[in-house]
């Protein structure tokens, strides 16, 4: 039996493809640093072995897949190379397996994981499915009607696919140690668009989505009434967003998701055009009330008087949308803001949107910058945004305890890099002063 062997196979993506390989039957392991990363616990559950980096890990009629964090001068990489093994990057192998299924690209600048793990949800409720989520969840099953996954644009990696059908949440400046602009970007999507064969569920209220050229039907989704699926009468109970469905005009039924924000009824009314297009029963759709979200998106804790979330956000939007979230779920607490940049290059050419975006929180913590050694910091320090947003100061990992002060809030843990450290000490320190009490009573 062949052996798939994964090289950084913690990496978010490559856990998850190896997870699905795993489930479909296949002979997996692979190998990565000795640091402990969240997404290991789901591999290890599976019993996938992992190793640390060596060129020994390497052997005869092994297929290797390499994640794309990793250079062609990495010790595997060589020695697999120089065995002449069939070699993948993460993004082709994935390109050559979801030709077997009717796959569903998820792709956009923001929303993306938590529209894939949406829709995932839906269909695993119907049908055997596979699906690869951006947030290390990966599940395969040898009779899958669909494969949904996650599409990057990142290095236009996401070229690569040819999908059945493609949802497109927006179109946004990112990655500005890639893209050049906002064209450079939109140039991306349309050469995807252009790759898909059935269909394209995108986002009608983006203005750049508006302007895609597609070769196969394309279905508008949003708030506005120009689009095919339209969102009214959008209500917020305790526990829940309740909205009223609109199929070009015509009213088809009322949902309910259990999260908070527009941005997150965008990507459920992105969820019910798929579906529907696909042919589900309505009672089918509306199992999205029963999501439990995705990991690092709007992740909560409760911890006395304190809500603790921690969130992938990364980007001035996905802040201001995690912000709002926050605020519309817990409207009588303040929201305190704690956030680590991610890469000097994204830091500095949003420099002052970053600002904008923390300044609608009532407080906010920053972190220094989480940078990549690829990267130069150009003299740019967290104290150059600091000076941006109002009334903020520097958290050191060693003085979470100050996180105390802001009692009766929701303390929201943002960043891409390791900002959960930052939560894991405050807990810890919550947890020191919990267990000194209980000595002295």
């Amino acid at each position: 039996m062949t052996t798939y062997h994964f090289i950084g196979i913690k990496g978010t993506g490559m856990s998850a493809l190896a997870q699905i390989l795993h489930d479909s039957g296949e002979k997996v392991q692979g190998s990565d640093v000795e640091k402990r990363f969240f997404t290991q616990e789901a591999l290890e559950e599976k019993n996938i072995p992992i190793f640390p980096f060596s060129e020994s890990n390497i052997k005869d009629d092994y297929i290797i897949i390499a994640g794309n964090a990793f250079s062609d001068d990495h010790t595997e990489i060589k020695e697999a190379k120089k065995q002449g093994l069939t070699f993948y990057r993460y993004h082709e192998f994935l390109g050559e397996w979801l030709k077997q299924y009717t796959s569903i690209a998820v792709t956009g600048a923001h929303g993306k994981t938590s529209t894939t793990g949406l829709l995932a949800h839906v269909l695993n409720e119907s049908y055997p499915i596979s699906y690869l989520i951006g947030d290390g969840t990966g599940k395969g099953h040898v009779d899958s009607k669909y494969f949904v996954f996650e599409a990057c644009e990142y290095r236009r990696h996401f070229l690569r696919y040819e999908p059945d059908y493609a949802i497109m949440t927006n179109i946004d400046f990112d990655h500005p140690d890639y893209f050049t602009s906002i064209d450079d970007v939109f140039d991306a999507f349309q050469s995807m668009a252009d790759q898909v064969k059935k269909g394209i569920i995108a986002c009608g209220d983006d203005e750049q989505l508006q302007q895609i050229q597609a070769k196969v039907p394309v279905v508008y989704y949003g708030f506005a009434d120009t689009n095919d699926f339209q969102a009214q009468n959008v209500k917020e109970t305790a526990n829940a967003t309740v909205f009223d469905v609109f199929v070009r005009n015509t009213f088809y039924d009322t949902f309910e998701i259990p999260m908070y924000g527009d941005h997150n009824i965008l990507n459920a009314l992105s969820v019910i055009a798929i579906c529907h297009y696909e042919g589900l029963k309505v009672e089918e759709i509306k199992t999205l009330c029963s999501f439990q979200g995705v990991k690092r998106r709007f992740t909560e804790k409760k911890i006395g008087d304190q809500i603790l979330i921690d969130d992938y956000a990364h980007h001035p939007k996905e802040i201001t949308a995690t912000i709002d979230s926050a605020r519309k779920k817990y409207p009588d607490k303040s929201v305190v803001a704690i956030f680590q940049p991610h890469t000097f290059t994204r830091t500095k050419a949003f420099l002052q949107e970053f600002a904008d975006s923390l300044n609608l929180a009532d407080n906010v913590y920053l972190c220094d910058i989480f940078g990549s050694a690829r990267e130069d910091s150009g003299n740019l320090t967290i104290h150059d945004l600091q000076k941006l947003v109002d009334s903020s100061s520097i958290l050191e990992l060693s003085e979470t305890e100050v996180l105390l002060e802001d009692s009766d809030s929701v303390l929201i843990f943002m960043g891409a890099g390791d900002i959960q450290k930052f939560q894991e000490a405050y807990e810890e320190h919550i947890a020191s002063i919990r267990n000194k009490k209980l000595k002295n009573a």
